[in-house]
């Protein structure tokens, strides 16, 4: 569910002018989900994804509130730790923003909905 959430959320920004760069980068401190640039804007996404159950049709989740304060204060040391990286090429961005998306599935895995969150802290 997961890597369909993530999917979803890729073409959500590719829509907006991202290329992807990275996803699931791996540290030993944790993962960004996503590493995007559109050329000016660097961003780094943290991705939720929750599955509806046929009982919640009325009620949408939220999986944004899933998003912990210690996920939160991972994201600057993850995310200098893959600007340091060598490996990969690191873009000259004149802004860099970390972002949350969440992302709402049917029983059938098909997209019912999408929030993103620009800049969160």
């Amino acid at each position: 569910m997961g890597r369909v959430g993530e999917s979803i959320a890729v073409a959500h920004l590719e829509a907006r002018g991202f290329a992807l760069l990275d996803r699931n980068y791996r540290t030993r401190r944790g993962e960004i989900d996503l590493i995007a640039f559109d050329g000016r804007t660097l961003i780094f996404v943290e991705v939720k994804t929750q599955q509806m159950e046929p009982s919640e049709a009325r009620v949408r989740p939220n999986p944004l509130e899933w998003l912990t304060t210690r996920q939160q204060k991972r994201r600057r040391p993850l995310a200098m730790a893959w600007l340091y990286d060598r490996s990969h090429p690191r873009p000259a961005a004149r802004h860099i923003r970390f972002d949350a998306i969440g992302v709402v599935l049917d029983e059938q895995g098909a997209k019912v909905a999408l929030e993103h969150l620009e800049g969160i802290e």
